[in-house]
């Protein structure tokens, strides 16, 4: 596990409801919470989230007593992000607040660096 400064804040809502979504799809132990992006997206890159194996390339972090792995390369364009979860009338799921983020577009889940 890596010490030291951790890549990426997670709020309370949002630990809450991965804890339920976790044990709600019976997730193995040994998998953390995958964070991280891809190309595509309407703004160019997309946020990868969810259940994952920790693989060779990774860093693992621990944020509430939940294991985390971003693939080092795409630290970069998440350093300081937030990962929140919104449950409002237009609005419900996860959020993520990237101060990397040149431009975001409507959906949320896309962005440009």
């Amino acid at each position: 596990m890596e010490t030291g400064v951790q890549a990426i804040t997670i709020t309370s809502t949002a630990i809450t409801q991965l804890r339920r979504l976790r044990e709600e799809k019976d997730v193995p132990e040994n998998y953390g919470l995958r964070v991280g992006v891809k190309g595509g997206g309407c703004a160019g890159f997309s946020y990868i989230l969810g259940f994952d194996e920790k693989k060779e390339k990774d860093q693992e972090f621990e944020i509430e007593g939940l294991r985390v792995f971003i693939e080092k390369s795409h630290a970069l364009y998440l350093l300081g992000m937030e990962i929140d979860w919104l449950e409002g009338l237009s609005n419900r799921g996860f959020t993520f607040n990237n101060p990397n983020a040149d431009e975001t577009c409507g959906c949320g889940t896309s962005f440009s660096a």
